[in-house]
């Protein structure tokens, strides 16, 4: 049965109340607690990245119909974009979207393709946050594949969440890298090609690095400088949406 709320308001309540039960839940049983509160009104948004099989493998196993949301940023590697359609036929999704920028925004700000040059935040903001936003507009809940081992901003992470305008779910919080490759090994998941070269994360080509051994896992995002998110899991006032200008 489907929780619904009458106002945003309610969505706190019901996220912490999610979190308290499904704190050391199995990521399956994360999904389902997901799709039972939340139904068609809930997305997964995939990277399609060095650690994105486990979760959407999880995903079809469970619903393989359910909206996955890619941010085809026009920025990605010809990799991930192969990788995208290959695992996505492999597992059996049904329904994945590419949610891309608008021409018109792309034309405006960045005739050039250069923006990322300049002003990465700016560039994350029209090629992901915009889209994305706009994307979940249809939809109450997401589901996102962050864990707590991947950077030190992200130890802290819930397993259920509410930010401003939906409630978010992370199935593989609680997960070890060790977990994720013992998962990805008995169910035979496909790599993503870059992982061997290096890549322990992935996002557009030119703002990856591969990285060392020792180092964090998302120290190739964005090198030498201070960013360490996109932008899609920033705080916003509530109600706001992204503009393609860069002001929320």
């Amino acid at each position: 049965m489907n929780v619904a709320y009458d106002t945003m308001e309610r969505a706190p309540n019901l996220a912490a109340r999610l979190d308290a039960e499904l704190r050391h839940a199995h990521p399956r049983t994360i999904l389902e607690a997901a799709l039972d509160a939340f139904g068609d009104r809930l997305a997964l948004v995939s990277s399609f990245g060095a650690e994105s099989a486990v979760l959407l493998d999880l995903a079809a196993k469970t619903k393989p119909d359910i909206p996955v949301l890619f941010l085809d940023t026009g920025m990605q590697f010809g990799q991930t974009l192969d990788y995208r359609k290959n695992l996505a036929a492999h597992l059996g999704l049904k329904d994945v979207r590419d949610l891309r920028p608008h021409y018109q925004d792309l034309a405006t700000i960045d005739p050039e393709a250069k923006l990322w040059q300049t002003d990465t935040d700016a560039c994350c903001n029209l090629r992901k946050v915009v889209p994305l936003d706009l994307a979940l507009q249809d939809f109450d809940a997401w589901i996102t594949g962050r864990k707590r081992f991947q950077a030190a901003s992200r130890m802290n992470l819930p397993v259920v969440e509410q930010d401003a305008t939906h409630v978010k779910f992370n199935p593989l919080a609680n997960w070890t890298k060790a977990d994720l490759e013992a998962y990805a090994s008995e169910n035979n998941l496909p790599a993503h090609p870059l992982v061997a070269a290096g890549y322990p994360s992935i996002g557009c080509w030119p703002c990856t690095q591969p990285v060392e051994d020792s180092q964090d896992l998302r120290a190739g995002r964005w090198a030498g400088a201070q960013k360490t998110e996109c932008g899609i899991h920033l705080a916003r006032a509530p109600g706001a949406v992204a503009n393609p200008g860069g002001d929320i």
